[in-house]
């Protein structure tokens, strides 16, 4: 009986000791991690390859991954994260539908004891300084726009004769309209061809909502009223620049050379460098696009929450090959000091024909 008793202590033992090496964190590629991907759609083509970016990342280290689309629909996303959580779930990759909610989310994230991190779309300063274990991992959309106005006055300064007295008369096809990104690429742009010294007249402008289909009847509308008014067209995503592309070859606006980078009769430009975009570039049609890193951007997203799950995860570690942030930038919500080191900023790269990344595609 004492030989009994003396082997049920000591197997006792073991078990304490295995149980408390771990904790209650997985082990690292333990099949236990699950994390949940929320997107605010699927539809367009960089969501689609951030998404499947973190599948294969997911794949690699053996975690269960749960995608929901909210269709852009805030609610339904809100609505996706209670469930998930009802489900035991705690760790988050969210491209939020709008960044008023994130603050919302992250309260309850927090108290199931989880974690999450943001791309894409910002989350507000708010929703960060809910906890440490909330991130921001993306790219300044600011700089974004001013990589694009830097593309479009390299142009002109190659072919000042295409805007006599640097004017810019620009169409502006523009994404959700209060969308971070279409509010900080304008300015970006903007910005940056006034640092150029040109002048811009926004010939026309109106949201395409991101799509190719909506930017090409708008260009088709645009066309028929201001033919030969302007002599740039400026999408903020490379969607709604090939809808342009598009609807200028339908209406003739073609040329018979490409000694200027574009078959186009007036250049388009757009943000995202999908292979699409890349394609078209290589076809002489889009001029130029910035490539916004759907890779490096998911990867900083999916590894700082794999280090939650994983137990591995230390203030300051680099993500995803991305550094954490430390010195503030004038955008939001990398701009707070006291949150700064929850920031992975993905930079933004100009491409045109000239770039490695264009030449390497």
């Amino acid at each position: 009986m004492r030989k009994l008793s003396l082997i049920l202590a000591a197997l006792l033992a073991v078990a304490l000791v295995l149980t408390g090496c771990g904790g209650n964190k997985p082990a690292e590629g333990s099949e236990s991690v699950r994390i949940a991907l929320l997107m605010r759609n699927v539809d367009e083509q960089f969501l689609k390859d951030y998404s499947e970016n973190v599948t294969k990342l997911a794949a690699e280290k053996g975690v269960e991954l749960n995608i929901q689309d909210a269709r852009s629909d805030g609610a339904t996303q809100l609505t996706q994260l209670q469930t998930l959580l009802n489900q035991g779930y705690q760790w988050f990759v969210i491209v939020p539908c709008v960044s008023e909610l994130s603050e919302q989310m992250n309260q309850l994230i927090q108290e199931k004891g989880g974690a999450a991190a943001y791309s894409n779309i910002q989350p507000t300063v708010e929703a960060l300084k809910v906890g440490p274990s909330f991130f921001f991992a993306s790219s300044p959309e600011f700089v974004g726009g001013r990589y694009q106005g830097q593309l479009i006055a390299d142009y002109f300064d190659k072919n000042p004769d295409k805007a006599p007295g640097k004017t810019v008369n620009m169409i502006s096809i523009l994404g959700q309209l209060g969308h971070p990104a279409q509010v900080n690429r304008k300015a970006g742009l903007l910005a940056e061809l006034g640092t150029r010294g040109y002048t811009v007249n926004i010939v026309a402008e109106d949201t395409a909502n991101w799509t190719p289909d909506q930017a090409q009847a708008k260009m088709d509308a645009w066309i028929a009223a201001f033919r030969g008014r302007f002599n740039v067209v400026a999408a903020q995503n490379d969607g709604m620049a090939m809808g342009a592309v598009e609807s200028l070859i339908q209406n003739n606006l073609t040329k018979d050379n490409a000694d200027d980078g574009t078959i186009l009769s007036v250049p388009v430009l757009g943000i995202d460098a999908t292979q699409d975009a890349i394609n078209s570039m290589k076809e002489n049609k889009l001029y130029a696009t910035v490539l916004q890193d759907a890779v490096g951007q998911s990867a900083a997203a999916f590894d700082v929450i794999y280090q939650h799950a994983s137990g591995t995860y230390a203030p300051g570690n680099p993500a995803g090959g991305t550094p954490a942030a430390t010195t503030p930038i004038d955008e939001a919500p990398a701009n707070d000091a006291s949150i700064i080191g929850q920031c992975y900023l993905v930079p933004f790269v100009p491409v045109d024909k000239d770039s490695d990344y264009y030449k390497s595609h």
